[in-house]
């Protein structure tokens, strides 16, 4: 070993050592003692849990409607005419009862980047949605499609039905458990950002418009 790799070596050793992760099972042991204190389940009404969603995304800048499940065809094409859009991307498995003649829709599951920029907005479902952060997630689903599906394009139209509408951060991880390995996309309203004099800015990491059409539950 040359004098230089023989330095370089004691130089690493000295900075590893007290540094040094610990064995597997103290780092398990550690991992265990971390305080798990924070809301893992929501006690809000449902009514109460609909109403918090609704107030976050409007303070978000975002358009809300509810809707029974027989309008929302309806009420997609009415939204989509008052954002005065006409060219829509669709993701691959969206129920075709959530489509309006009157809007011309194609889907964009494998169109590129620069295809998508050409159209005016996009409609997709959720996985799920956190109603006290104001949050949707999507995943790379049926009627979600990918990431770049829901970022490209300028406006956003939303499908969430109440029964996917949770109350806690915890309590969507749960349900997105047995889907993790999907690609996840967590959207807190239209796309904002500020810059270092506070200037704030709309679009810069996605749709600068979201509508979000909540589906209420069918009469039992």
């Amino acid at each position: 070993m040359s004098e230089t790799s023989a330095s370089r070596q004691a130089i690493l050793s000295r900075i590893r050592g007290p540094h040094a992760p610990a064995d597997a099972r103290s780092g398990g042991q550690e991992y265990d003692r971390i305080p798990r204190a924070y809301l893992r389940s929501g006690s809000l009404a449902p009514e109460e849990r609909l109403q918090i969603f609704e107030e976050r995304l409007i303070e978000y800048g975002a358009r809300v409607f509810q809707v029974n499940e027989t309008a929302l065809s309806a009420v997609i094409g009415a939204a989509i005419r008052e954002r005065g859009a006409s060219r829509i991307v669709i993701p691959s498995g969206t129920p075709s009862d959530w489509l309006p003649a009157s809007v011309s829709f194609t889907e964009g599951d494998t169109l590129s980047n620069r295809e998508l920029d050409s159209f005016d907005g996009v409609v997709t479902g959720c996985t799920v949605a956190i109603a006290l952060t104001g949050t949707i997630v999507l995943q790379n689903a049926a009627a979600q499609g990918p990431r770049k599906l829901s970022l490209i394009p300028d406006y956003h139209l939303c499908v969430v039905f109440e029964e996917q509408i949770v109350e806690t951060v915890s309590e969507a991880f749960d349900r997105l458990a047995s889907t993790s390995t999907l690609p996840t996309t967590f959207i807190s309203g239209p796309s904002a950002t500020a810059d270092i004099e506070m200037t704030r800015i709309k679009g810069v990491h996605g749709p600068r418009f979201l509508d979000v059409l909540i589906v209420a539950k069918p009469e039992q």
